[in-house]
């Protein structure tokens, strides 16, 4: 299955202020999510982002708050966010037939999600370079596990280039020379 920009959106789970420094790789986990948020929106496609008990664990991380849609972002308490009741309203308000999820962890929020997305009978894709864990062992067990859920796991660029879908548009132009090297 392609990724379509006009049937997807992109769902940003949990990087927050006071988790980022407790995950591996967290500057690569934010600069690939800035990268391919960035896209989503040049492509129009729809943001979300929820937030893990923001009173105790911040807020969205602030190089990815400064882009992302404030009507996009979510509170939740639940590990998933499709078991949040706010959240699962907001992505069934917008009703995405495929779901590209970034975000930590890899395998508690993420996978939680991912996996509860799968049984609402979306396509669901995980950005392998957009995911992280404290432990890189369990971001591997988490990717595994969702593969054998049905889950799909891909690139940011296998993203960005389902999304652009040819070369000869200016949107392809934009992203090739300011986020293609």
């Amino acid at each position: 299955m392609l990724i379509h920009p006009d049937k997807s959106c992109l769902l940003i789970v949990d990087i927050q202020e006071k988790l980022v420094p407790a995950v591996s790789q967290s500057d690569e986990l934010v600069s690939n999510t800035r990268w391919l948020t960035e896209i989503a929106l040049k492509a129009e496609v729809p943001v979300l982002t929820s937030e893990q008990y923001p009173q105790g664990l911040g807020h969205t991380i602030s190089e990815l708050a400064e882009i992302v849609p404030e009507d996009g972002l979510m509170e939740k308490t639940f590990f998933s966010c499709m078991s949040e009741p706010a959240c699962n309203e907001k992505i069934n308000s917008i009703r995405p037939n495929q779901v590209i999820v970034t975000g930590m962890e890899a395998h508690v929020c993420v996978m939680q999600t991912a996996i509860q997305l799968k049984q609402q009978a979306r396509e669901v894709y995980v950005v392998a370079d957009c995911v992280s864990s404290r432990n890189p062992e369990d971001k591997a067990l988490a990717l595994e596990r969702m593969r054998q859920c049905g889950i799909y796991v891909v690139s940011k660029e296998m993203v960005a280039f389902e999304w652009l879908q040819k070369s000869d548009t200016e949107l392809f132009r934009d992203v090739s020379k300011n986020y293609l090297r």
